[in-house]
């Protein structure tokens, strides 16, 4: 079993900073990409940010050049830096895990999904 726990949400005023982590632990062989997702209330699920297991990023074009993904692959975390927020970052994060899990001989592929934490940017 894997388990995802997000950390760092809270409220915020407009043009300040949060640092979300997620770990990951449990079963895992090991961690693909990892990303960060956020759901606005009545809006899709979409994507914010990406990073793979060797560094790679890409982000949505609404957070590029204010939000920075990172990762520690010796401690399984994944980070989002999160600067200059405006009210319409406002959502609940997600993280998202692609990993193999241990025990597993085909090597197959599985999406994990945390919890979620909250986020909101309000004078």
């Amino acid at each position: 079993q894997v388990q995802l726990v997000e950390s760092g949400g809270g409220l915020v005023q407009p043009g300040g900073s949060l640092r979300l982590s997620c770990a990951a632990s449990g079963s895992i062989f090991s961690l693909n990409a990892m990303a960060w997702y956020r759901q606005a209330p009545g809006k899709q699920r979409e994507l914010v940010a990406v990073i793979t297991s060797g560094g790679t990023t890409n982000y949505a074009a609404s957070v590029k050049g204010r939000f920075t993904i990172s990762r520690d692959n010796a401690k399984n975390t994944v980070y989002l830096q999160m600067n200059s927020l405006k009210p319409e970052d406002t959502a609940v994060y997600h993280c998202h895990a692609n990993l193999r899990a241990t025990g597993d001989p085909s090597l197959k592929l599985y999406d994990y999904w945390g919890q979620g934490t909250q986020v909101t940017v309000s004078s």
